[in-house]
């Protein structure tokens, strides 16, 4: 094979990489807000029944005692599926710049179709300005994730509210309890998405 010949199957190679890496993208950002959605529509229907049975104290603890464990499971197994895809997301936008890269070096010349590509290449702080996404931690708090970590920290601080006062604690405590509980745990979740995107797109 000449370098005629290599140039075009390289060029015909990155381009369907291209289109599969675009089509990934397109994969985890559709789980994404798939997941997301039943969980919200499991929420949702949860809140209903809530209402129903709000009405009769013989049945209400009995039903919140069934309902928060497992909105809280489904919530915690729904965030770390979505920190998994924030990750795959970017992993895939990464490479896309590459390949856009070197579109630029080979093909575009004077031309500066990609040239945004080029500025430190291969980058994910260069990846995340090419979508107008402004690089740093605190860009993560605008995630699908740590919007269901938020639902997640605020359902597992009012169970432990409503535990604290079923044992007696006057009420101004079991609500300062919830809250604490429910900082901490949206604080817990917010750096498990850090860690693991500074320690998988590093």
């Amino acid at each position: 094979m000449d370098d005629d010949e290599r140039e075009k199957a390289l060029l015909a190679a990155l381009t369907t990489e291209h289109y599969a890496l675009q089509t990934s993208r397109s994969g985890t950002i559709a789980e994404a807000t798939g997941r997301a959605t039943i969980f919200l529509s499991v929420l949702s229907a949860s809140l209903i029944g809530l209402g129903f049975v709000a009405g009769n104290d013989a049945v209400v603890r009995p039903y919140l005692g069934a309902v928060l464990p497992t909105l809280v499971i489904i919530g915690v197994l729904t965030f770390l599926r979505l920190v998994e895809t924030t990750v795959e997301n970017s992993l895939d936008l990464r490479r896309i710049q590459r390949i856009r890269a070197y579109y630029q070096h080979r093909f575009a010349s004077e031309h500066d179709f990609f040239a945004d590509a080029v500025v430190d290449e291969g980058s994910m702080r260069t990846a995340w300005t090419l979508v107008g996404t402004q690089p740093g931690r605190w860009e993560f708090l605008l995630t699908t994730a740590a919007l269901v970590g938020a639902v997640n920290a605020l359902l597992l601080g009012a169970g432990v509210a409503l535990v604290t006062g079923t044992v007696g604690l006057g009420r101004g405590l079991a609500i300062l309890v919830g809250a604490l509980v429910a900082v901490v745990a949206f604080a817990v979740q917010f750096a498990y998405i850090i860690r693991t995107s500074n320690g998988r797109l590093s």
